[in-house]
């Protein structure tokens, strides 16, 4: 059976994008499918608990980030390694190794203008193996990304413990 590969997006202001890929990273993981996870603002020291799991299950698992970007001291380095990251995304996608590669908060790239939208698409079109599933997340994302997709999924915030003054919990956010 050829499997056809799908470019999903997860996007939208609501808690659940990234979450959302790490269950289909999981359940892939459970069908011996090789994965590999890019995150390209969450800093590169980071050890959550979504990090901690992949090291244990052995998911490749790269973080080119020095945190997001309110919380930037030089949006110039910043926008470096999150170009680093789109560089190392590259290779990781024409390499034939995985079956799934996921872009966490690959959107910001594009939204922030780090990133030539059409150049990417373009990029990932002529690049992206047909059966290689590409999962990008992130706030968002820009209409020729979710006209490229196949699967669009938007996340809407209704209700959210912080706007409570319950500060972020590790193992439900982290």
């Amino acid at each position: 059976m050829t499997r056809n590969g799908l470019v999903i997006v997860n996007t939208g202001d609501g808690k659940g994008k990234t979450t959302a890929a790490l269950g289909i990273v999981l359940r892939a993981w459970g069908r011996g499918m090789k994965v590999c996870v890019i995150q390209f603002l969450k800093h590169e020291g980071g050890a959550w608990g979504e990090v901690r799991a992949a090291n244990k299950l052995e998911i490749d698992w790269i973080k080119t980030g020095d945190g997001f970007t309110w919380t930037s001291r030089d949006m110039d380095e910043t926008t470096a390694k999150a170009l680093h990251g789109w560089e190392i995304a590259k290779e990781k996608i024409i390499s034939g190794a995985y079956d799934i590669v996921v872009l966490d908060e690959f959107t910001y790239l594009l939204t922030l203008g780090w990133l030539d939208t059409d150049a990417a698409l373009d990029w990932l079109k002529a690049n992206k193996p047909a059966e290689m599933h590409l999962i990008i997340t992130g706030r968002g994302a820009p209409q020729p990304l979710i006209d490229y997709a196949d699967l669009v999924t938007e996340m809407k915030n209704i209700k959210h413990p912080y706007d409570s003054g319950i500060q972020a919990q590790g193992g439900i956010e982290f």
